[in-house]
């Protein structure tokens, strides 16, 4: 039997252990579940014969490596601070590790290890970054069997409502950790267009939106996300006049979330005494200067911001419940805790509605060698969730991860070291399977004059 260790039951978690679980009576798997809330570690398990869920703290040194050391590979669906951890214990026992949350120079500074032991260390594994590194690297390979040359590429994802489900005024639900939501645009971004680059320190990132036509959903907004200018070598684009990575999100979302960056509620820094007893118009004034001007805290805010009091960003302020008088009443610390908690009770995906994930790729084509002329190359992925059911995110997150568990623990997957997932023996079988859920690219190829 084999043993398989889930570290983390949230939000994007639960397909990822139905995957297993599916499977594992067919392989002879046993999947254990460890999560600090015990509650919804039993919830994803649903009493399956072949499953248990465990209290468990990464930080505890003994479980840790207990856990891990008794498994023959690890799924780490827990938070990016604790990846390194993960995998240094990992490497130490040499188990493999299959992780969603994005690689750094500490996870490239164990590949040597990693080889040594013979086992894989895979980030990235997920939606976004996952599947669209696949998705690009397979178009990537066959324009490049054709003879093409990319000479413009740009990626977008994002997690939002459905069309037939915008039941907020935000026209955004929580379907992942409401934290990443809150820190978005936390370290800047930059990116490489008409072969110049462009930087964006982290408090201008949601002033600095596009629109854009996407077939299927109509005028969305896109803004650069983290740092694009790795995919120019990542993948290959040494020559290409523009990379681009970038986040979607309904028309709206941005120019209201660049105000709550402005007033500072993304704010992880400083600690604030007994806010659990404040309300949500006490520490929105915490943010204002001394002087400020105006009748009541939704003047001041206007004025701070010197945006209308009356207009649309006001009112999603208002119906956010920055200006109530509501006591904040969970025990949290600092301004970006209280808005992670805020955001995940306002912006809650009900049962009757539905999230919705997006990926879409769009390159410009040059084929230097022949006398094909330029083509644009555009490739769309939009996919449902289910009402009262598995959301798009768990499954487009879990789904990917849980393949790979599968490719590795039926030894049809002979890579070892560091890996993101752009090797073909990950892309391809891996893309196959997602297409059989549904989980595949809308492509459409244009010639270019």
């Amino acid at each position: 039997m084999k043993n398989i260790l889930v570290l983390g039951a949230g939000k994007s978690t639960p397909y990822l252990i139905h995957y297993l679980l599916e499977n594992a009576e067919n392989y002879d798997w046993f999947v254990t579940v460890a999560d600090r809330d015990l509650n919804a570690a039993q919830e994803s398990i649903k009493g399956h014969p072949r499953g248990v869920a465990i209290l468990f703290d990464i930080n505890d040194q003994e479980m840790r490596t207990s856990q891990i050391s008794k498994s023959d590979i690890v799924l780490n669906m827990l938070s990016p601070m604790f990846q390194h951890q993960v995998a240094l214990t990992c490497v130490q026992y040499g188990k493999h590790m299959i992780s969603v949350s994005y690689e750094d120079a500490r996870i490239r500074d164990i590949e040597k290890d990693a080889q040594r032991k013979g086992i894989l260390i895979l980030t990235e594994m997920g939606l976004d970054p996952g599947i669209d590194h696949m998705a690009a690297a397979s178009m990537i390979e066959d324009i490049r069997n054709r003879g093409g040359v990319v000479t413009s590429f740009e990626s977008y994802g994002g997690g939002l409502p459905a069309l037939d489900s915008l039941i907020n005024p935000l026209k955004y639900v929580i379907s992942w950790n409401p934290r990443n939501v809150v820190m978005a645009g936390e370290s800047g971004a930059q990116y490489y267009k008409n072969n110049k680059i462009k930087i964006i320190p982290h408090h201008y990132v949601f002033q600095h939106s596009w629109p854009m036509e996407i077939d299927g959903l109509g005028q969305m907004e896109a803004y650069p996300n983290r740092d694009s200018l790795n995919y120019k070598s990542l993948y290959g684009f040494e020559n290409a006049e523009t990379v681009i990575r970038g986040t979607l999100r309904y028309p709206g979302w941005s120019e209201t979330w660049f105000q709550i960056v402005r007033l500072g509620l993304p704010n992880e820094q400083q600690r604030i005494p007994d806010l659990k007893n404040k309300s949500w118009s006490d520490l929105t004034e915490m943010f204002l200067p001394l002087n400020s001007i105006g009748p009541d805290i939704t003047q001041r805010v206007a004025n701070f911001l010197n945006i209308s009091p009356t207009g649309q960003i006001m009112q999603n302020l208002q119906w956010l419940g920055l200006f109530s008088d509501e006591k904040i009443g969970v025990n949290v610390s600092t301004a970006a805790e209280a808005m992670t908690h805020l955001l995940g009770k306002k912006l809650e995906l009900t049962d009757d509605a539905r999230d919705m994930v997006v990926l879409v790729h769009r390159m410009h084509v040059k084929y230097p060698k022949t006398q094909k002329g330029d083509e644009e190359y555009n490739a769309t992925m939009i996919y449902n969730g289910e009402r009262g059911g598995f959301t798009a995110m768990a499954k487009s997150v879990g789904l990917p991860a849980g393949i790979v568990a599968k490719l590795l623990l039926t030894d049809q997957l002979p890579l070892t070291g560091c890996h993101i997932p752009m090797h073909p023996a990950i892309y391809r079988p891996v893309l196959k399977e997602l297409a059989e859920f549904g989980l595949e690219f809308s492509e459409k190829v244009v010639p270019k004059k």
